[in-house]
C-alpha cells in the first residue's frame, strides 16, 4: 500500500502548518517541513514543539531564505526531500504542497490511487514549443545567468540582464537535456526521487545551470524527471487542482466550494482561503475518513466561475477600451429579448416574424448553429461574434437593409446588454420572466456545465437557492440596465398585460400585439 512523504514549504502561518501535519500525518503518511529562514526563530521553534513527538513529522536538516522566482526555492524542496528520503524509508511517493493547500480526497482515496496508478506525476511541456509561458521572459530565462531577485532587487537584476544582453554573454543549454516547464506541484515515486539525488551528484553542471536560471521551480524538477523517467511512466499532469484568475492570481476557495472541490479528479486543492474555516475544518477532518464515496464530475472550473464571479471577485460594469470604439447609429433600434429560457424567447420571436416586418435574430452569442446571413467570417465562430458584437449587429444591419432588429439574449449576457444600452442605438429590452421549477433548475445546471452529469442529485440540488438569486441579480441588472426602455412579458400576469407589454417594446399596434400574444403554449415546458 502507497504511503506518502508530503514535503512541505511554508513560511508563516505555525498554527495552521501545525493542524496540517497533524491531519495529513494521522492516517499513517508522513512528513517533511521546511520552513522558510527569513521567518521568526520562534514561529519555528513553535511548530517544532508541537510536532517533536510525532514520529511522522521530520524537518530539513537546513533551512533556506527562500525568494520567488530563485534556486532557493529549488534548495529547500531538495533539503526537505532529502530529509524525507532519510526519515521514512516506507514512504513510497513524495507529495509537494505549500501551506495553502488542503486534501479534498481521503486518504484512503489517495493510497488506492497511487496504487492503481504506478507513474510519477508533473506537469512538463517542453519549454521553446510549448505555451506555457504566457507573458515575459522565455528564453532569457536560461541563457543569461541571473543572480538577483526581479522582485526584491529588480535594479540590479535588470542592469545584470542588460549587460550580459548588450555583451553578448549567452550561455548554452545542457546539451543532453530536453528543459521542460510546468507546475511544481509533483507527486513522485521514490525510485525516481532517489535517481534525481543519483544524478545530481554526477552532474553538479546541473545544478550550476539551474542555480542561475529564472523561476528554476517551474523547470528543474520537471526537466529532470522526463530526462530519467520513461514516458510512459509519466502522467504529465498535477494532482493538485489549482486555477488562475484573468490576471494570472491563484484562485482562492472558500467555504462554499466544499461539493465543487471533492467533484474534482484531484488529490489536494490549492489555494485554500485563510478565513475559510468551515472549508478548512471540513476539509482536515475528510483525510482521515474511511468509506467515503467520490462522485468525479470534473465541473470545477464552470461551477467556480459561477459561484464567484457575481460578487467575491466583484461585478465588472464598465466598457472595455475595444467595445467603444464603433457605434451602431442614432437612427437604428434594437429589440433585445432577454430570456433564460431560450426555446420561449424562441417561440416568442416566430410570432414578431410572422406578424411584423422586424428581422429577428435567435441566441446568435449563444448557440454556435443561429441561422445567420454570411458576414465574411465574422459570424463563424461564438469568439468572434462576442468580441466584435457591435460590428456584428451593424452588418446584421445592413444585410437585412433594415433599421429595425430584434436579438435574443441569455440573461447572464449582462455586459451585452450593457453595451448596447451604452450606444448611440435606441435600444429596448423586453425582459420575459419565467416560472422555474426545482427540477428545471437542476436540469439547468448540468446543461450549462455547473454540474456534470454523474454529480449526485443531492449536491446538485444545494445550488437550487444559487441559481434562483442569481437569476434575480441578473433581473436587478437588467432594470438598472435599460431604465426606460424596459418592459416584462411574465408567464403570471394575464394575456392583457403581456399584449400592453409587447405594445411598450416593439411600439407596435394593440393589433399586431394581440396576434403576436396569441400563442397559448409560449410558456409551455
Amino acid at each position: 500500500m502507497a504511503k506518502i512523504a508530503y514535503i512541505l514549504l511554508c513560511h508563516k502561518d505555525p498554527d495552521a502548518i501545525i493542524a496540517q501535519a497533524e491531519q495529513l500525518t494521522a492516517a499513517g503518511d508522513c512528513m517533511a517541513i521546511h520552513f522558510d529562514a527569513r521567518a521568526s526563530r520562534e514561529a519555528y521553534a513553535r511548530i517544532q514543539g508541537a510536532l517533536q513527538a510525532n514520529s511522522n513529522v521530520t524537518f530539513a536538516t537546513k533551512r533556506i531564505k527562500c525568494g520567488w522566482g530563485e534556486w532557493s526555492l529549488v534548495q529547500a524542496t531538495l533539503n526537505a526531500v532529502q530529509a524525507a528520503l532519510e526519515a521514512f524509508p516506507r514512504a513510497t511517493h513524495f507529495y509537494m504542497l505549500s501551506g495553502d493547500c488542503m486534501a479534498i480526497k481521503t486518504a484512503e482515496y489517495a493510497h488506492q490511487f497511487l496504487n492503481d496508478n504506478d507513474r510519477d506525476f508533473v506537469e512538463s511541456h517542453d519549454f521553446f514549443a510549448s505555451n506555457w509561458i504566457k507573458t515575459g521572459m522565455k528564453e532569457d530565462r536560461l541563457i543569461y545567468r541571473h543572480f538577483f531577485n526581479e522582485r526584491t532587487q529588480s535594479r540590479r537584476f535588470y542592469t545584470s540582464y542588460d549587460v550580459q544582453k548588450k555583451l553578448g554573454l549567452t550561455r548554452e543549454v545542457p546539451a543532453d537535456i530536453q528543459i521542460m516547464i510546468g507546475s511544481q506541484w509533483w507527486c513522485l515515486r521514490r525510485h525516481t526521487v532517489e535517481m534525481i539525488f543519483e544524478f545530481l551528484a554526477q552532474r553538479p553542471d546541473v545544478i550550476r545551470f539551474f542555480s542561475t536560471t529564472w523561476i528554476p521551480d517551474e523547470t528543474f524538477f520537471q526537466t529532470l524527471v522526463r530526462h530519467l523517467v520513461p514516458r510512459e511512466e509519466i502522467d504529465n499532469r498535477t494532482l493538485t487542482f489549482l486555477m488562475f484568475s484573468d490576471y494570472g492570481m491563484p484562485v482562492t476557495f472558500y467555504n462554499d466550494h466544499y461539493d465543487m472541490l471533492l467533484g474534482q479528479d484531484f488529490l489536494f486543492a490549492r489555494k485554500i482561503s485563510p478565513e475559510a474555516h468551515e472549508l478548512k475544518d471540513r476539509l482536515g477532518q475528510l483525510y482521515s475518513a474511511d468509506g467515503v464515496d467520490f462522485h468525479i464530475s470534473d465541473e470545477g472550473r464552470n461551477l467556480h466561475s459561477f459561484l464567484t464571479a457575481r460578487g467575491r471577485v466583484g461585478r465588472r460594469h464598465k466598457q472595455r477600451f475595444w467595445e467603444a470604439g464603433n457605434t451602431l447609429g442614432p437612427d437604428r433600434d434594437v429589440f433585445l429579448i432577454v430570456c433564460k429560457k431560450w426555446h420561449v424567447a424562441k417561440r416568442l420571436v416566430d410570432q414578431i416574424k410572422s406578424e411584423t416586418d422586424i428581422p429577428c435574430v435567435e441566441y446568435l452569442f449563444n448557440e454556435q448553429d443561429t441561422a445567420l446571413p454570411d458576414l465574411g467570417g465574422i459570424e463563424t465562430t461564438l469568439l468572434k461574434r462576442s468580441r466584435h458584437r457591435r460590428a456584428l449587429v451593424r452588418m446584421l444591419f445592413d444585410s437585412f437593409e433594415t433599421d429595425r432588429l430584434v436579438l435574443c439574449i441569455d440573461p447572464s449576457d449582462i455586459e451585452i446588454i450593457q453595451d448596447f444600452c451604452a450606444d448611440q442605438v435606441k435600444t429596448h429590452v423586453l425582459e420575459v420572466e419565467c416560472e422555474y421549477s426545482d427540477d428545471y433548475l437542476i436540469g439547468h445546471a448540468r446543461r450549462v456545465g455547473l454540474a456534470g452529469q454523474d454529480s449526485p442529485t443531492e449536491t446538485v440540488a444545494r445550488l437550487v437557492p444559487t441559481l434562483h438569486n442569481a437569476m434575480e441579480y441578473e433581473s436587478e441588472l437588467i432594470r438598472g440596465t435599460a431604465l426606460d426602455r424596459h418592459a416584462r412579458l411574465r408567464e403570471t400576469s394575464d394575456r392583457a398585460e403581456n399584449e400592453d407589454a409587447i405594445v411598450q417594446f416593439l411600439n407596435v399596434s394593440q393589433e399586431q400585439a394581440q396576434a403576436i400574444m396569441r400563442l397559448d403554449y409560449l410558456f409551455a415546458d
